[in-house]
């Protein structure tokens, strides 16, 4: 309880000092300075917005700045400090038997948040079924404990404004978050980091995965799904990472009608229902994790997907008037598009690379060999192709035109292939059948002589 004592008191001086400050040049104005000269400036400084200790709010009213200057002339700086309660540490409306069992079980579930403390202490104590059990209470009460880890943030003086979309699929949200490790090949550990798309009107997360790398590739992979599972979003808002940066990333969104918007620099803020889904992640189901789930990048995916599925999308919602994701999804879903059968979504992920055709006849893409006709050696061709299936067909262009479809160098078939000297065409020399097995050496002793 001292760490706690210490921590309110200089919480108080904190806020104390804020105080002084703001109303400092006003306590003491400068000589011959007119009362109305004085009630503009508390309007000019009522106007701006400010980091304020102990809270999110950024404004002063003008009201509260002179109660703190009445207070200052009667009783000095401390009379600024806010005045600790006579009960402080405890409620009147939980009893002390229920919150022994909260704090008891924060302390041994620190990862846990003040909603996951509340479900489970209700599932398992009689009496907390029976209690009312409000968020900032349980809030207040375990911050006295000195059981929760405080994170206060500092809001900006940056202008803001809060803004909601009415209907699904007018604006999706998508970030990256640094995750778990999980063992790759079963034996090492790497970083996963999780790509997410988030609808800003229904909160409904069309599609998120764990990937091994936050690059173009992993993210694109994951808006396709997510357009195949949710239809198309008019608008797409974004950070400013590489990823998000790339052409292929503005092509797509340009090939789909998708407006591709960024975040300012350095504003994570302005995507708070996305960052808002990833506090949610980190308290409601990181620390649910088992070792199993760590045992690979499927394993942990198919974890996430139940989790978003079976809890976080039917799971009602402050933001939307109650309603859980799903709910507010089937009310404004109407007007999304959907892909048709005309849109190939492969085909318009497909990445695109400019290879040279060597003298013979092939062309290296992410370290394999790929075979073309012969008439493109030594011409530039466009190689389409799906970064997630190497070593898979992909797809020769040349000029603007489709020629066709290289495979993979076969090189022991090309040993039964020649050249005509005359026609420069490649004729086929022996059908390029496999070899025929080599003789066992087991074979040799199931022989037996005849007998004579």
């Amino acid at each position: 309880m001292q760490d706690g004592n210490d921590g309110r008191a200089r919480r108080a001086e904190e806020i104390g000092l804020f105080r002084y400050g703001l109303i400092s040049d006003l306590v003491r104005p400068e000589g011959g300075e007119a009362p109305l000269e004085l009630y503009k400036r508390l309007r000019e400084k009522a106007g701006h917005s400010y980091c304020i200790p102990g809270t999110r709010r950024t404004r002063v009213a003008e009201e509260t700045m002179r109660d703190w200057i009445q207070l200052y002339k009667e009783g000095g700086f401390d009379a600024l400090k806010p005045k600790a309660r006579k009960d402080l540490g405890s409620t009147r409306a939980i009893p002390q038997a229920v919150i022994d069992v909260l704090i008891d079980f924060k302390e041994n579930h620190r990862d846990y948040s003040v909603a996951m403390v509340i479900d489970h202490v209700q599932k398992t104590n009689e009496l907390a079924r029976a209690t009312a059990l409000p968020l900032s209470t349980v809030h207040r009460v375990l911050s006295c404990a000195g059981v929760m880890a405080r994170t206060p943030e500092c809001p900006t003086s940056k202008d803001r404004r809060h803004f909601s979309f009415a209907r699904a699929g007018e604006l999706w949200m998508s970030d990256v978050m640094h995750g778990p490790s999980v063992f790759v090949s079963g034996r090492r550990k790497q970083k996963a980091y999780l790509i997410c798309m988030i609808d800003d009107a229904t909160r409904v997360v069309p599609f998120a995965a764990f990937a091994l790398s936050e690059g173009t590739v992993a993210f694109l992979l994951v808006l396709r799904q997510a357009l195949m599972r949710r239809g198309i979003p008019l608008r797409l808002y974004v950070d400013n990472g590489s990823a998000f940066r790339s052409h292929h990333l503005a092509l797509v969104c340009a090939r789909l009608g998708i407006t591709l918007i960024h975040a300012r620099p350095y504003q994570p803020a302005g995507k708070g229902k996305q960052e808002r889904f990833f506090r949610t992640v980190r308290m409601r189901f990181l620390p649910t994790l088992s070792p199993e789930d760590h045992s690979s990048l499927d394993a942990l995916n198919r974890r996430l997907w139940a989790w978003v599925e079976g809890e976080y999308h039917r799971t009602p919602h402050r933001g939307l008037d109650g309603n859980t994701p799903l709910d507010a999804w089937a009310m404004s879903s109407g007007d999304v598009r959907t892909p048709g059968p005309e849109l190939d979504l492969h085909e318009m992920f497909l990445f695109e690379q400019k290879r040279k055709v060597h003298k013979d006849r092939t062309l290296s893409l992410e370290g394999v060999a790929y075979e073309v006709d012969a008439a493109l050696v030594g011409e530039t061709v466009t190689v389409r192709f799906d970064p997630a299936k190497k070593g898979a067909p992909v797809d020769i262009w040349h000029r603007g035109v489709k020629v066709q479809t290289a495979r993979v160098v076969d090189a022991y078939a090309n040993c039964f292939v020649k050249r005509n000297n005359d026609t420069r065409a490649l004729d086929v020399d022996t059908p390029s059948a496999a070899p025929a097995p080599a003789l066992r050496l087991r074979d040799l002793g199931d022989d037996k002589e005849p007998k004579r």
